[in-house]
Formats: structure tokens, C-alpha cells, sequence
């Protein structure tokens, strides 16, 4: 079997990663342990299918490479990235495996929510200043029941991406006291709060039979009478962090963008599929010349090269501006919340749409498994069925645009 690099000579160096002066240096090091990746992940592929499941040593890849971390405060341990440039790490692992991107994106972003529970919680996760993978559900798939010093957590939460590789796990609950949910004081429904505790407690429930992002393994994952303390619980995704690093005062944006460049970048890896067998000299059954000297090839290309564009310009721009809101703490605006996910929700639809096209341009030799274009657009085809891009959201978006001053 072919093994990963050893994690000594992808690992980012202490010194490296204490130069707070030269954040640059700290991507280009992410990015150079992430292409050192690029051969043996597209070998291993079939293995990740086959097994659903990253396999350990990559994992311990990712962690070397310090993907986990990349967001979290430099005081914690982590690299300190901007937003913008965990996003460039993000689409960069999604163009290797669609499995691998997701997984790193779920435990990156996962990393950030304990900020948004409590100091004390965090100082127990990230004491060591090492890099930790979070997983869990944000479906209310459970009951907390109040309880001295805490709550009696039980449910049984589904899409736990990573659950396998986490050290800590969450899901999120409502929250009853005698048996009855505690009414929201703000609005309709019961309050919900997410939660997280270490993996040993969980039951994982092998469920992950699907489509696509077959390697990611989503399973379910469970509580019984489970006690978890206040400290953590919290509000998500719109809790306030007790850190004032920028990140932590754009989770929902972020957790929004960073699921789009995953989609960009599996769909960028379906464009370079395309044509690097349209450069092989292949050609189409009746065909006189080759796939690569046809004019509707040549045309489809094109128009999926740039709707391609589009959608990382509108994530790039997006991403950009978000982040200057919060390096200048703008207060929080429910109206740029909806404008991220509105551009989420385009940007996966039109990578979903690159991906077919390309998948359709390949004629016949797509459709074997052995063809990374029809997984390409099966990993793509089951993100965009995830919540934060889901069709929906253009209604928040629109609703925010019709309450804005003529």
C-alpha cells in the first residue's frame, strides 16, 4: 500500500508557525504540505470509496500539515489564518478528494465552535496547543434535561462527517427542564443549544451507505444519559465567542463560505479531469478528429471555464469582505449572514452544474468508476443537499433585499 509522507516532513515548524509577523509564509507552508499530498491521495482514492472512511495515516497527514488549526488563534496553538486564505487551503484539498476537502473543512470549522462555549472548555480541548478534530450534527436530534450543574444529554444525531477520526463530538438539543422543552424567549419553538463532549461517550452507528462523499464517513452518531456541564454548551451558530479574534465574529459566514470552496474546488478538479483526458487524444465513437479539436467541445469548455470563474470570483469576494467586517468589528448583521448563504447556495449549484457538464463532455468513458468525473459530480451532487446551501436560503436573501432603503 502507498503511504503518506511522513508527518516530520510536513509538519510546520514552531518557529514557523510563531511568526506572527509573516502570515504568508504560514499558507505557502499549508498549501506545499497539501500538494505533497496530491499523488498518493489520488492513489488511495479507490480505498477511501471503498472503506468510507479517511484512512488513519492521511488523517495524521492533515493534522501534521496543521489543517485542523489552521483558524484557531495563534495563543491556542493554531496557525492564526485569515479567512480568505483557509478558504484557498480548503478548495486546494477539496481539488485532490472530495472526501478529504469536506472532512478538513467540517474540522476546521468545528474547531472554532467551542470558542462560542467557554474559556474553560477550550483551555481543555486546545491546553496542549495541538491540533484536535471536532465532529457532530447541527440538527436539535436530542433532549437535554436540566440537571444540578449541567444536563442529561440522549438523541441520535445524523451527518457526524470525520465522527471516526474525532477526538470530540458534538450535536445540538432542546432544551427541556421536568420533562418540557423551555420555551424560546424570543420567538416561536423551543430553545436548542449545541454541545460538545469527548469521543469516548458517543456510540457511532455505521449509516454512511451513500451517493456520494462516500469517503467522508457521515454515520450517525449517539447519547445515552449522558451528563455534559454548562460550560459546554452554546449558542450556534449565532453565539458570541469569548475571544475577539476576528474569525469568531463571522462562524456562520464562514462555516458558508468554507462549504463553497469545497464545492469550487471539486469542481475545478472536474475541469482539470476534462482536460487532461481531452489532452490524452482520445476520441468519441464516430468522431473523425479528436475529442480535443471538436468545436462543441471546445465551446462546452469554455462556458463551464467560465461559470467556473464566476462562482470563485463571487466566494473570493465575498470571502474578502466579510472578513474586512470583522477585522473592523462590525456588529453583527443578520442581512450579511443571508447575503453569504444566498452566494453559497449559487456558487454549489453552479459547481454542481460545471461538474455534470464535464461529466457530459466526457462522453461514454465518465460513467466507470474508474473515472474521477462521475464521483466528482456525485461528491457535489450530495453537498449541495447540505442546510446552509440548500434552495431555501434565497428566501432570507430576498427578504433582506426588500428591506433594504430604495
Amino acid at each position: 500500500m502507498t503511504t503518506f509522507p511522513d508527518s516530520k516532513h510536513m509538519a510546520i515548524s514552531d518557529a514557523q508557525q510563531s511568526d506572527a509577523t509573516n502570515p504568508e509564509r504560514a499558507l505557502d507552508q499549508v498549501l506545499a504540505s497539501v500538494a505533497g499530498l496530491a499523488p498518493v491521495v489520488a492513489q488511495r482514492g479507490p480505498e477511501v470509496e471503498r472503506e468510507r472512511r479517511l484512512p488513519a495515516d492521511l488523517v495524521r497527514a492533515l493534522k501534521s500539515a496543521r489543517i485542523y488549526g489552521m483558524s484557531l488563534p495563534r495563543r491556542y496553538g493554531g496557525l492564526g489564518l485569515d479567512a480568505p486564505s483557509a478558504l484557498r487551503v480548503g478548495s486546494a484539498l477539496a481539488r485532490l478528494d472530495g472526501s478529504v476537502g469536506w472532512n478538513a473543512m467540517v474540522g476546521q470549522v468545528g474547531s472554532l465552535l467551542p470558542f462560542l462555549a467557554s474559556r474553560e472548555l477550550c483551555e481543555e480541548i486546545f491546553g496542549d496547543r495541538r491540533d484536535h478534530i471536532l465532529a457532530g450534527s447541527s440538527q436539535p436530534a436530542g433532549t437535554a434535561e436540566r440537571v444540578q450543574g449541567g444536563w442529561r444529554v440522549t438523541g441520535l444525531w445524523p451527518f457526524a462527517s470525520g465522527c471516526q477520526d474525532a477526538e470530540w463530538i458534538g450535536g445540538t438539543c432542546v432544551m427541556t427542564e421536568g420533562g418540557s422543552p423551555i420555551p424560546a424567549p424570543d420567538g416561536p419553538g423551543p430553545v436548542t443549544r449545541a454541545f460538545f463532549v469527548p469521543a469516548g461517550h458517543w456510540e457511532i452507528q455505521d449509516t454512511w451507505h451513500v451517493l456520494g462523499l462516500r469517503g467522508t464517513g457521515s454515520h450517525h452518531v449517539g447519547l445515552r444519559d449522558v451528563f455534559v456541564p454548562d460550560r459546554n454548551f452554546f449558542e450556534f451558530p449565532f453565539g458570541t465567542s469569548f475571544a475577539v479574534d476576528p474569525i469568531f465574529s463571522m462562524v456562520p459566514e464562514f462555516a458558508a463560505f468554507s462549504l463553497s470552496a469545497v464545492a469550487v474546488g471539486i469542481a475545478e478538479g472536474a475541469v482539470a479531469d476534462l482536460v487532461e483526458l481531452a489532452r490524452s487524444g482520445v476520441r468519441q465513437q464516430r468522431m473523425a478528429v479528436p475529442l480535443r479539436e471538436t468545436e462543441r467541445f471546445r465551446e462546452g469548455l469554455g462556458r463551464l471555464g467560465a461559470e467556473l470563474m464566476a462562482a470563485r470570483a463571487l466566494l473570493d469576494r465575498q470571502a474578502a469582505d466579510r472578513w474586512r467586517d470583522a477585522e473592523r468589528g462590525a456588529a453583527r448583521d443578520m442581512a450579511r449572514v443571508a447575503e453569504a448563504q444566498q452566494a453559497a447556495a449559487w456558487i454549489v449549484s453552479a459547481c454542481v452544474r460545471v461538474a455534470e457538464g464535464c461529466f457530459e463532455l466526457a462522453g461514454s468513458r465518465a460513467v466507470y468508476e474508474s473515472s474521477p468525473l462521475q464521483r466528482r459530480m456525485r461528491d457535489l451532487r450530495v453537498a449541495a443537499q447540505h442546510a446552509v446551501v440548500h434552495q431555501r436560503n434565497y428566501v432570507a436573501a430576498g427578504d433582506a433585499m426588500l428591506s433594504r432603503p430604495a
